[in-house]
Parts: structure tokens; C-alpha cells; sequence
């Protein structure tokens, strides 16, 4: 037998899909609207399997609050861009360069707000407000992105990720299973 749990995940987020091509024989408009700046509430659902249970369980709901936290302090109401946005330069001036960037062990880079610290405080809010990734921010890559990050951490109780559903909008997902 093998067991499956699943837990649910909201947060809102900013992106934009700047490789975004279309062939107008299936989009019909040919409008590249995922290349504008735009955000989604998006939604993550994490499932977890096991073939054996522990304490009759796969594991505890609670073990998946860390990726709760991680996901309100790191991505919530954050842009994520890809450092090689051609936009990069323009939307981060002060980090054009790509040098003064603090990286992260989950896979993302953040701004180094020292840098900026004599400047305006809208300026550091606007900072403040980048995730910073090496890929393309679609829903496809941020799934496997968060799959990577929770197989990691759930590693540690022996716990396998089954899979991760992205949902970028309520009629639009991405899954991506596990190789494992």
C-alpha cells in the first residue's frame, strides 16, 4: 500500500514570463500578456506519500508549516524575476551589475539592502520586493523550484514528495512529480 496526504498553500506574487511565445494558430491573438509585469494568487499543493505509516500517519500536517512560513515571508506579495530578465537591468538599477546580491541555500538571491541603505525609503521597499531566481518564472519552473525545495527539508523525516501542484489562477496549474 501507499499513502498520499496533501496540503494547501495561497500567496499572492508578481512575475513575468519574458520568453513567452505563441504560435497564433492556437492562441488566436498572438497577445504576449505574460511578458508584462503582472501577479497571480497563486495557490501550491504539496502531496506526500509513504508506504509505511508512522504513528498511523504519513506524517504530521505540521511539519509542512515551515513551507507555510517560507512561502508568507519569502514569496508573499514578492516579484520573482529571473537574473537574465532582459528587464533585469532596468527594474534594478542599483543591482545591474548582478553583483551585492545575498543568495540564498532554497535556490533564489535577494538585493543587498545595505547597499542602498542612504537611499529613500521607497527605494528600499522597492528592493525589498524582488526574488530573484535563475529561471524563467513560469508556473512550470516555480512548481519544480518549491518541489526541490520542500524534497529537501522533508528528506530529513524520510518523507517523500509525491508531487507539487502550482496553480497560477483557479483554472490554470502546472504538476511536476518526483522522480524518486
Amino acid at each position: 500500500m501507499i499513502w498520499q496526504i496533501s496540503k494547501e498553500f495561497d500567496f499572492c506574487y508578481g512575475h513575468r514570463v519574458w520568453s513567452q511565445q505563441l504560435d497564433s494558430e492556437f492562441s488566436l491573438t498572438g497577445c504576449l500578456a505574460c511578458r508584462h509585469l503582472h501577479g497571480h494568487q497563486g495557490k501550491v499543493i504539496v502531496y506526500l506519500q509513504s508506504s509505511q505509516l508512522k504513528d498511523g500517519m504519513v506524517t504530521d500536517f505540521h511539519h509542512l508549516n515551515w513551507f507555510k512560513q517560507f512561502l508568507d515571508t519569502t514569496l508573499d506579495h514578492k516579484f520573482i524575476i529571473d537574473i537574465h530578465d532582459p528587464l533585469f537591468e532596468t527594474l534594478l538599477p542599483h543591482f545591474a551589475d548582478k553583483a551585492h546580491l545575498i543568495e540564498n541555500e532554497a535556490g533564489y538571491k535577494i538585493p543587498d539592502l545595505n547597499r542602498v541603505k542612504d537611499e529613500p525609503s521607497h527605494i528600499l521597499e522597492m528592493y525589498d520586493g524582488y526574488i530573484i531566481v535563475d529561471f524563467v518564472p513560469t508556473s512550470e519552473n516555480i512548481s519544480t523550484w518549491l518541489l526541490e525545495i520542500i524534497a529537501k527539508k522533508m528528506s530529513r523525516l524520510g518523507v517523500e514528495v509525491s508531487h507539487v501542484e502550482f496553480l497560477e489562477t483557479p483554472k490554470s496549474r502546472s504538476i511536476v512529480y518526483n522522480k524518486q
